[in-house]
């Protein structure tokens, strides 16, 4: 079949443009790669200072990385330490994926001995006004502070636990109280290696200075 001039024009124009935009799109990737990485960083680094006790050292970048039983990816865990360089923390991201409207991914960080130091919620998307209230109730929050495996029953007080429920919004919290008492679980499994590779990677460090 025989393409006129005019098609073979339109062709090309299309090209054209494909490849400019193309061009456009790489160069926008480029120039916000890095201001997005930095934006990325200063919000975990905000979150962080808020679960973590005070500290004197960086925790993001005194982090270590272990793949927890069931992930397909790992978990980086953040720790603080005091002017003597014993960790009197560590933060780390859980994701409760049964929440209301979806996923609730929540930064918790813990003592060592595996009671709870503070909760934040880092994203959500759960009704305004009803299950946002795991982040605007700060007593509700609060009320996380030093609880361990040990010492609360981990559900809403509708399900027979030591933990409130909002009005008209159950489903919300329960996920809450559901994915925090995982990640204590999982904390006291990996505790042992996630300390040894603290203690390891600190004295690499530390040779290397």
């Amino acid at each position: 079949m025989k393409i006129e001039r005019e098609q073979w024009q339109m062709i090309i124009a299309l090209l054209v443009v494909g490849v400019v935009c193309t061009l456009l799109l790489a160069t926008t990737n480029i120039f916000t790669r890095a201001p997005i990485a930095q934006a990325e960083r200063q919000a975990l680094m905000n979150a962080l200072m808020q679960v973590l006790p005070e500290h004197q050292n960086d925790p993001l970048t005194d982090a270590r990385s272990i793949t927890l039983q069931g992930d397909t990816k790992p978990t980086s865990f953040y720790f603080s330490r005091n002017k003597r360089n014993a960790i009197t923390a560590i933060a780390w991201q859980v994701t409760a994926p049964d929440g209301y409207n979806g996923s609730i991914h929540i930064l918790m960080a813990v003592h060592p001995d595996g009671s709870i130091n503070a909760i934040r919620i880092t994203g959500h998307k759960e009704t305004p006004g009803l299950g946002d209230g795991i982040t605007k109730n700060q007593a509700w929050l609060d009320s996380f502070g030093d609880k361990s495996l040990h010492n609360a029953d981990w559900a809403v007080k509708k399900d027979g636990g030591d933990f409130d429920q909002f009005t008209g919004a159950t489903i919300t919290p329960r996920a809450v109280v559901k994915a925090v008492k995982k990640g204590l679980t999982n904390y006291a499994i990996i505790k042992g290696k996630l300390f040894r590779l603290a203690q390891r990677n600190r004295s690499e460090a530390s040779h290397a200075n």
